[in-house]
């Protein structure tokens, strides 16, 4: 029988050989090296938990308590769950969202605007 870490190697490519070429692209722009197909799945969304060990549902529902109900609309909560989601999951269109709202919090203070 072969080397088990040349095993997974051959099974890793035959796996990358499969998908779609925007897939592998994707794989690729990521490195291909970094890449692990064998990796566990990550937790279902309900049980995942964030650095402060507090569930997506928890974090939305603390952050609406601090809203009044005439301050939010269903499209706020629904947006406050998607970039909550997320923020979570470690994505990096909702990074960019956070990070250029804190960007232009600042900015908005920094010359006098409320």
């Amino acid at each position: 029988m072969g080397n088990p870490c040349q095993e997974e190697e051959t099974k890793k490519k035959a796996i990358f050989d499969t998908m779609s070429p925007r897939r592998q692209e994707h794989i690729l722009k990521k490195g291909y090296d970094k890449w692990n197909p064998f990796e566990k799945p990550k937790d279902p969304i309900d049980i995942r938990k964030d650095k402060t060990r507090r569930t997506s549902q928890m974090l939305v529902r603390e952050f609406l308590q601090t809203r009044s109900f005439e301050e939010y609309s269903n499209e706020y909560g629904r947006g406050v769950l998607d970039i909550c989601l997320g923020i979570i999951n470690e994505q990096d269109r909702f990074k960019g969202m956070y990070d250029f709202a804190c960007w232009y919090r600042d900015l908005l203070k920094t010359e006098g605007h409320k």
